[in-house]
C-alpha cells in the first residue's frame, strides 16, 4: 500500500428517508467529520422500498471514519433506531487518500 493511503472504516447505513433529520444530528454529535447520502432503492425483510413516495423511500449514509467512531456510530444505531425502524448498517475497511480528513 502507498504511504499516502491509510486505513479507516467506513460506516454505511442504510435506512428509512424519514430518518435522515434525526440521524444527522448524532453524528456531528459523535464526531463525525462528514457524510454522504443518497437514495437507495430495493427488498428486504420489510417489503419492497421503491421510493414512490417519502414513506416508501431509504438512504444511503457513508461515513469515513476511524475505528473508535464507527463503533460508536454502530453503538447508537442499536441502541436508538433499531428495534423501530427499518434500518441496516455495515462497516468495512476502506483505504483512503488524504487520511486527515477522515
Amino acid at each position: 500500500m502507498s504511504p499516502a493511503v491509510a486505513l479507516r472504516k467506513l460506516v454505511t447505513i442504510i435506512c428509512e428517508a424519514e430518518l435522515e433529520s434525526l440521524l444527522l444530528p448524532e453524528l456531528a454529535r459523535l464526531g463525525a467529520r462528514g457524510y454522504t447520502i443518497t437514495e437507495a432503492r430495493g427488498q428486504g425483510a420489510r417489503g419492497v422500498r421503491d421510493g414512490a413516495w417519502r414513506a416508501s423511500s431509504n438512504i444511503r449514509i457513508e461515513v469515513l471514519c476511524d475505528e473508535q467512531l464507527a463503533g460508536n456510530l454502530v453503538d447508537m444505531l442499536q441502541a436508538r433506531y433499531y428495534a423501530d425502524y427499518g434500518m441496516v448498517a455495515f462497516v468495512i475497511d476502506a483505504a483512503v487518500l488524504r487520511p486527515a480528513k477522515f
